[in-house]
């Protein structure tokens, strides 16, 4: 078996259009300053187009790239390292998007001895795209076409070296949120699927284990490892994720006001406790269901009544098709998640735009069979979005569209065209900058700062003070996650189990990390992250490079936004954060005040009053990097 030390630094470069495919091969020095996984993809995509051409790709046009990204940590071992990352133009908001990955394809690419692969043009018919360390094998896909996301994986036939990227009828037709499915893993948001479809891509299979990666410092890497284990293995949070699952988040919504409820209309209803992580342990006597190399273990599957063994969706499918529809039957949800798994559709956004489209019917404005309650018709509803037909063919186009044709953009729980995640930022103003400023839109692992106000309790949730430096160091942070690519859900591990954080009161806490964010900051710890890349790759890089660089590659990408029509008011929240403040929660009532704080973020970005930063400042950024050593 050939052994690579660090990384292969190439991608293949594939041309539907005419199946040819060549070797793309990255710079050390891109490799030092964008990371892999989504900051090298962003790159990449950024190099191949003019700044004139950007407005003009069309997402579900022939030119748009469609990027597998792999990240240095895929096929380490290391604990929570299986994750790859999907970059292209979203057809949902016609900005960039990134979304992440845990299933094996991107671990059986890398083994092939590829850090990524590019696709390019068009197929004149449906395709499958098989990859080994010798490159790229074209074959026709036209009896696997129409066929769902699991069903096509069986009948490809994956041998226990191969890992596959699929899409089901959702990305055949071009549902604007449609995915890509690797195993029972997704990328799930901006319509990442859509986009292989439009290319007649119907999966991507590639054949590993013939490489094996080492980490150029191998010492730094144990220790790093054994670090990172000590710490994810006894954190709290992460402790709550594996027993479980990410339903842990269900009741704290009920007590701090953040569940959403009929469409965000509300932020609480008691029946939600009939999906939460301990009602659905309990209740389908669940068991671990994760990634591979995963310490989190967040994964969970189940025995549901009809006798079928399920994976437990995730708290946000959870509280989309639960309480934001009005039901509070786990079961229906199980089902409901199968359904749209195997259709190749993210839950969150089809949630979110059903629910719309109940709100508008009931206001009237728009003719539907949906009805909050009501729940006999809803999977006839999501089989009708995944083939376009009859209402199904409007509703693929998510709320954002709808709304604009109806009416109703007060009530479209959207930014920037993405369905905001199932946490009403009424209860976490923090969290509510997040979804208004963050490149991909409504995304709630932008930043995620409900987890430092309400989750964890840090930091007060109902001010304005620090929050804006908090979501830039966050959103630099989780973008460097997301480029070496390791599981987010490390991060609680990785950077509170530090000393002062750990044992701090909690009320300290809170004046720290509003009064003194910046110190607050220095407290915590991720070198973790930054000797991970160190030890794989031998670049030597510190915590604060490690966040530098997610901030090159977050203002790269908005400066692409900017470039592709990205204004600044699309830097908000619908107006039912923002002026709507009654509602059920018997607790603190209260809208977001969002204008103050984006102000204040812009600022600290230094973007132009065009939302974003200029030429010269993007020039500057990108020519201050560090020389690969």
């Amino acid at each position: 078996m050939k052994v690579i030390k660090g990384t292969s630094n190439r991608y293949l470069d594939i041309n539907l259009s005419d199946q040819t495919w060549s070797v793309y091969k990255v710079s050390r020095n891109d490799l030092c300053n964008y990371l892999g996984g989504k900051g090298l993809a962003i790159k990449i995509y950024h190099d191949r187009f003019s700044k004139e051409k950007l407005m003009g790709v069309d997402p579900l046009g022939k030119e748009n790239l469609l990027i597998f990204s792999m990240g240095v940590m895929l096929s380490t071992g290391a604990p929570n390292s299986s994750r790859f990352e999907v970059v292209t133009k979203s057809p949902l908001t016609g900005l960039m998007v990134g979304s992440s990955c845990g299933g094996y394809f991107g671990e059986a690419c890398k083994t092939a001895g590829w850090d990524g692969v590019i696709v390019s043009g068009c197929a004149d018919r449906p395709i499958t795209l098989r990859i080994d360390q010798d490159g790229v094998s074209f074959e026709s896909a036209e009896e696997l076409w129409g066929q769902g996301t699991h069903e096509v994986q069986e009948n490809l036939k994956l041998s226990p070296k191969e890992g596959a990227a699929v899409i089901g009828p959702a990305g055949e037709n071009r549902v604007l949120y449609a995915n890509i499915c690797s195993g029972h893993r997704f990328a799930g948001r901006g319509g990442v699927g859509a986009v292989m479809g439009s290319k007649n891509l119907k999966a991507i299979v590639a054949r590993g284990k013939e490489i094996r990666y080492e980490p150029v410092k191998p010492q730094l890497f144990k220790k790093t490892v054994a670090h990172s284990k000590k710490y994810i293995l006894r954190n709290g949070m992460t402790n709550k994720y594996r027993a479980y699952g990410t339903n842990a988040n269900v009741r704290p919504g009920i007590e701090k006001g953040f569940s959403p409820v009929h469409n965000f209309r509300d932020r609480y209803h008691p029946d939600t406790e009939n999906t939460s992580g301990e009602a659905m342990a309990e209740r389908y006597k669940t068991r671990h269901s994760s990634c591979r190399h995963c310490s989190v273990i967040c994964g969970h599957k189940g025995h549901y009544p009809d006798g079928k063994m399920r994976q437990i969706p995730e708290y946000e499918t959870i509280g989309m098709f639960g309480s934001n529809i009005d039901n509070y039957d786990p079961d229906l949800i199980g089902l409901w998640n199968d359904q749209m798994n195997e259709l190749g559709m993210d839950t969150i956004s089809a949630g979110g735009t059903i629910s719309w489209a109940m709100e508008a019917g009931e206001k009237g404005i728009r003719e539907t069979a949906l009805k909050f309650g009501r729940f006999e018709n809803i999977p006839s509803i999501l089989n009708d979005i995944a083939y376009r037909k009859g209402e199904g063919d409007e509703l693929a186009n998510g709320s954002k569209k709808l709304s604009e044709t109806y009416g109703g953009t007060e009530f479209a729980m959207h930014v920037k065209g993405i369905e905001v995640a199932a946490y009403d930022p009424r209860s976490s103003w923090g969290h509510g900058l997040s979804y208004a400023v963050h490149n991909k839109g409504g995304c709630h692992l932008g930043s995620y700062l409900i987890s430092l106000e309400q989750l964890l309790g840090y930091m007060p949730p109902h001010t304005t003070i620090g929050k804006a430096q908090w979501v830039v160091f966050m959103e630099d942070l989780f973008t460097g996650i997301n480029s070496l690519q390791v599981c987010q859900f490390t991060v609680f591990g990785i950077m509170l189990e530090a000393p002062i954080p750990k044992y701090l009161p909690i009320f300290l806490l809170n004046i720290a990390t509003v009064s003194m964010p910046k110190v607050a900051m220095a407290l915590m710890d991720w070198s973790i992250l930054s000797n991970y890349f160190w030890s794989v790759t031998g670049i030597k890089m510190k915590k604060w490079d490690f966040i530098k660089t997610g901030e090159r590659i977050n203002k790269l990408e908005r400066w692409m936004n900017v470039q592709m029509g990205n204004t600044p008011d699309q830097d908000t929240l619908p107006d039912r954060f923002t002026k709507e403040k009654e509602t059920a929660y018997p607790g603190k009532n209260t809208v977001v005040p969002i204008e103050k704080m984006v102000k204040k973020y812009y600022k600290i970005r230094k973007y132009k009053s065009y939302g974003g930063p200029t030429d010269e400042q993007l020039k500057k950024l990108m020519s201050s990097k560090r020389e690969a050593v």
